[in-house]
């Protein structure tokens, strides 16, 4: 990163961001088994996607570095669809690679909770590749409980893979302040 030692700058995306979050995200497709797909997303495709988030009052952030220059990216939206979901979102946190093991998933997942807690959200689910190491343990340091790995339900590169699904209960005030002070 730019300046040695400083944390990254968090702030909503904007239009002129969406070059780089889709670099970092065809990375994750291309080269990790972070997203279950194998078609890169095109320039247009990300964009409809940052759209229908904005419009569904759901946050973009961004990781800006002292250069200007963006390492990662974070977002929730719905969990499911039916109304009884409602108060639950799925979240999503991509670093780029260079940037990764610094402490930047963790900048934007913080930031991502507040934001749901902010918005009177109650539960924060994520769902990860269950061999995913350093997603698994930044989701823990963080409050997140593992909830379930239903295994085998998705495929890439050759192997099947186990889905963890973590939960954060952001009324669980304990939980959120032991993190979030």
């Amino acid at each position: 990163m730019g300046v040695p030692g400083s944390l990254p700058l968090i702030r909503d995306a904007v239009p002129d961001d969406l070059p780089a979050i889709l670099r970092i995200t065809n990375d994750a497709i291309e080269n990790t088994d972070a997203l279950w797909i194998t078609t890169p997303f095109t320039l247009e495709q990300r964009r409809q996607w940052f759209e229908d988030r904005l419009a569904q009052g759901y946050p973009v952030l961004v990781a800006v570095d002292a250069a200007g220059v963006i390492a990662g990216y974070g977002s929730y939206g719905s969990f499911r669809a039916y109304e009884g979901y409602a108060r639950t979102v799925e979240h999503s946190v991509y670093v780029a690679p260079n940037y990764q093991r610094r402490g930047i998933g963790r900048l934007l997942l913080r930031a991502l909770v507040e934001r749901a807690k902010a918005a009177d959200f109650h539960v924060m689910v994520a769902g990860i590749t269950a061999d995913n190491a350093a997603s698994v343990a930044m989701h823990r340091e963080l409050g997140f409980r593992n909830c379930g790995t239903p295994p085998q339900v998705g495929r890439k590169h050759g192997r099947w893979l186990d889905l963890l699904f973590m939960t954060l209960c952001l009324d669980d005030i304990h939980t959120v302040e032991k993190d979030f002070s």
